[in-house]
């Protein structure tokens, strides 16, 4: 499977993956040529070996695409997206109407609200920040608009699929 991986406040990168079988697999990053061992050992943590280097690797989901690696001590900010996704991207263009509300994606705390009720936040904004596997997640506005509920308190603890927050685009206010 081809993917394209960007990170963010990074360049884009041309990403192969291939399983070869019992663990093992090769990669391909913009034409170079890895073979590693890999294997999960922990419901977020990889073991990789790789020219008898061992790498661990623990993988944070942030949605559908995205997701953050933390690997030999470096934190990277990670978007992946298929080559199916990137056609059936091009081909259309989704945008979410009327009233967005937000729900956790994962169990986790919340740490700090960024808005309150009222506020006029842009699509991409933060407006709740989630811990969880001991890293911090912004949750962002999906849509430009108004803030009109918040559903959560800092210090909460949330479930997957807790409401969070409304956001209703400005015209739907008045």
């Amino acid at each position: 499977m081809n993917y394209e991986v960007r990170e963010k406040k990074g360049a884009n990168l041309r990403l192969g993956l291939t399983e070869l079988g019992e663990g093992q697999f090769e990669i391909t990053i913009d034409g170079a040529k890895v073979r590693v061992d890999a294997v999960k050992s922990g419901r977020t943590i990889y073991s990789i070996i790789e020219d008898g280097r061992q790498y661990e690797a623990i993988v944070d989901e942030k949605g559908r695409h995205g997701f953050d690696v933390l690997v030999a001590g470096r934190l990277f900010h990670l978007e992946a997206v298929d080559e199916r996704t990137q056609l059936l991207a091009a081909s259309v263009h989704h945008v979410a109407a009327g009233k967005q509300a937000v729900a956790a994606e994962m169990p986790g705390k919340v740490v700090r609200l960024c808005v309150e009720p009222g506020a006029r936040v842009s699509e991409g904004q933060g407006v709740v920040i989630i811990e969880a596997m001991k890293m911090e997640n912004e949750i962002t506005s999906p849509i430009d608009g108004i803030v009109s509920e918040i559903a959560v308190t800092e210090n909460q603890t949330v479930e997957s699929g807790t409401p969070l927050f409304v956001v209703e685009p400005e015209e739907e206010q008045a």
